[in-house]
Order: C-alpha cells, then structure tokens, then sequence
C-alpha cells in the first residue's frame, strides 16, 4: 500500500468513529426526548463550531506537519470521548436526557467538540492529495476519497443505529474510544516527508485571515465559487436538522440505521465512478450540474410519506455528494498554491458552513412551532392536505420541498452568472498548484 492509501485507511476509521457518535447522539436525543428542537440544536451546534472553527484549523495544518495535525486530531477526540463517557456515568441527568437539563446540553456539547476535532484530517487530506498525487491524477483520488467517505458512511449508519438500540450511549461511546485508539496506534506507524515551502517558512503563525481572502479574491471567480457552496448550504441546513427526525416519524432506529446503510452505498458507487472516469474537463460545471439534480429530487421526495421515495431521496443525494465534493476540490488544488492550501480549505470549510446553523438553529423550532400545526390541523392541513396528507411529518416534508424549490432556483441563477464562466476559464488556464510529489 502507497501512504496515500494509508492515511485513507486511517482516515476511514476516524471519520467512522466520529461520524457513528454524531448520528447515535442524534438518534439517542431524538428517541428519549420526542424533541426536533433538540436534534436540530445538535445539528446546530456541529455547524457553528464547524464554521468558528475552519480558519483556525486550516492554519494548523498549513504551519505544522499533516501527518502531525491528524494525530492532533485524534488525541483531542479521544480525550474528549473519554470525559463524556466518565460523565454520562456518573450523571443520572444526562441519562434521564431531560431537554432543560444543563449537564445534557454539556454532555451533547463535549460529544460534538469531539467530533468537530476530527475536522482537522477533513482539511489536511486533501492538501495530502496535492502532495502525494500527480495533477492529472487529483480528481480521481478525491473520487477515492469519496468512496471511502462513503464506506464510513454505511458503516457508520448501520452501526449507529444498533448500537442506540442496544446500548444507548455507553455503547457508543465505548466504541469510539476502542476506534479512536486504533487510529492513533496505525497513524503512528506512518512516516510522510513534508517539504515546507517558502511561503510556510516565512509566514507568521497564526491565522492569516487578510492573506487568505486576498489569495481568494486573487482567483477570478474563486469566492464566488465559496460563495455559492454558502448559500447551497444555506439550504443544506435544513436537512441537517430535520432528516433525522422526519426518517424516525416513519420507521423504527434500526430500520433508519439500515436505510441509511444501504443507501450510502451510493458514496461508494459514485467515488468508484469518479475514481475511475473523473470529472471532465471542467469541475465547476459538474459541480453545478450535480446540485440542479440534487435539488430537484430534494423538492420531490417527501411529497407523499413513502419509505421507498425517501429512499431514493436519500440514495441520489449521497450518490451526488462526492461528486460535488471532488468537484470543488479538485479547482481549489489546482488554482491555489499549495502551501496555502490548508488555510484556503479551512476558510472554504468556514465560509461555507456559516450559513448552515442559521438554517440549523432556525428551522428545527420554525419545523416545530410553525409547519407542525400548519400540516396537522391548520390551514396546510385543509388546502393540501387531501393529496400531500396531515400530520407533524408531513410539516417536516413540506420544509423539504420548499428548501428543494429555492435550491433548483439557486443553481440555476449561479449557471447564468459571470462568476461560474470566470471560475471556469480560471481552471482551464490555471498552472497547477506546487507540489513535492
């Protein structure tokens, strides 16, 4: 096995571990407390420390060893874990999950700054991708990476749900203690040189805010680029905070954990898919490609209470997610430097994700408080409610077409504007990013 293959491996088991805590969280909070308030808080709270936290992180990975940053990265969910473990032992309140509770927030929040830990490895893998993968190879190896985002993701699914249904949250968390340490014994066993550039070595260490936006500005089209996937995510919060609770309105856990099993195969389809054809010629345009699609099936698939539409909701929404991932990722390797790539990564992450706990924070009450009563007995409920049906879950599902509506009208505005041809033109003249392959 090449390096390469290594730390997508090592990475694999992380992003498994973090990912089945984030979910069995979810599932756990929504099962014991009835509350869609609740899990789009938590949703909420992944999302701002995601967008607080990017810069920050992707300075770390710019100006310390990769490698180094992951095993950062995996200490500090480990130890993380562990408290919470000790915690939700010791504390008939947390296991009680009373939502007005203080030490269940503080248990829900030492979970997620666990899980945000790992974003971290999120950043330096792909400027890993830079260093380790020939140019004209990058997007293939982003399909690679996406099919193993997609192996954890069915892994983690599955798991998730039968470990809530089985053991509750000591399970999981004894479980992601168990991975975390297998982790960091692979990781330390890895050995990757890392040439330093100029612009490394003589950068101050700290977060470069003003450098990196003047490099991001400095690319036509390039902010305009972030700035789209900001306001895709804008819409993207809604599902964040309500797909959980609109999949366990119409089946039980463990059938939700299995869906999601099954489904995410799509992850691993579509990376293998990308790993072996590529993106085209032009990133940008498959990447607004995939989000027209997407959008399009996200209006569509709660229209009628339907296991099997939710189903293929979910099946073309993750099948299209690496494509779109690997679309962006594969421009920003190519037109930013790469000892720069850390912190460009990092402001994308940031930049991109501010606008989902908006969403996030805003829509689970809004869900709750508004589109609830509006579908159950209000006047949702007597317009439409014959052939869209009545209920608190179709007051979820009307949130989805909505959000799908508004995401089909975005993507289309983006494909007419003349930041999408600037961006374009950008990476077909681009030289690529420097690299110490």
């Amino acid at each position: 096995m090449q390096p390469f293959h290594h730390l997508l491996a090592n990475n694999l088991v992380a992003n498994i571990t973090n990912f089945t805590v984030w979910f069995a969280l979810t599932f756990w909070t929504f099962l014991e407390t009835q509350s869609v308030f609740a899990t789009g808080m938590i949703a909420g709270i992944y999302l701002v420390l995601t967008a607080a936290l990017g810069i920050w992180f992707g300075s770390l990975v710019d100006h310390h060893g990769k490698r180094n940053m992951m095993m950062v990265s995996s200490i500090a969910s480990l130890t993380l874990y562990g408290v919470a473990f000790g915690g939700y032992l010791l504390d008939p309140a947390i296991r009680d999950a009373k939502v007005p509770g203080f030490t269940l927030w503080l248990f829900i929040l030492v979970c997620m700054v666990a899980v945000i830990a790992g974003n971290i490895r999120m950043i330096a893998l792909p400027t890993l991708v830079t260093l380790l993968v020939p140019e004209d190879r990058r997007d293939k190896a982003n399909g690679l990476v996406g099919m193993v985002s997609g192996i954890g993701f069915l892994a983690t699914s599955a798991i998730s749900g039968f470990l809530v249904a089985w053991g509750g949250m000591e399970a999981t968390l004894g479980f992601a203690i168990a991975l975390s340490l297998l982790a960091i014994i692979h990781l330390s066993c890895l050995r990757i040189a890392e040439p330093r550039g100029a612009d490394a070595d003589e950068a101050p260490r700290r977060i470069d805010l003003a450098g990196t936006f003047r490099l991001v500005l400095a690319v036509p089209g390039l902010f305009a680029l972030i700035l789209f996937a900001c306001f895709n995510n804008l819409l993207g919060g809604v599902f964040m905070a309500l797909m959980d609770a609109y999949g366990l309105s119409l089946m039980k856990v463990e059938a939700w954990g299995m869906l999601w099993a099954v489904t995410s195969s799509a992850f691993i389809l579509s990376g293998a898919l990308i790993a072996r054809t590529g993106l085209g010629k032009n990133p940008v345009r498959t990447l607004l490609l995939v989000n027209l699609v997407t959008w399009a099936v996200a209006a569509l698939f709660t229209v009628q209470s339907s296991i099997p539409l939710l189903a293929i909701g979910c099946f073309v929404w993750m099948f299209l997610g690496p494509y779109a991932e690997a679309a962006e990722q594969t421009t920003l390797q190519k037109v930013v430097p790469f000892e720069r790539q850390g912190r460009v990564f990092g402001f994308a992450q940031s930049v991109e994700q501010a606008a989902s706990p908006l969403t996030a924070f805003l829509i689970a009450p809004i869900a709750q408080f508004v589109f609830v009563p509006f579908m159950t007995g209000g006047a949702g409920a007597d317009a439409i409610g014959d052939w869209y049906g009545r209920g608190p879950e179709r007051g979820i599902a009307l949130v989805f077409t909505i959000a799908g509506v508004l995401g089909v009208a975005l993507t289309l505005a983006a494909f007419a504007s003349r930041s999408y041809r600037r961006i374009s033109a950008a990476y077909a003249a681009g030289d690529p990013a420097p690299s110490a392959a």
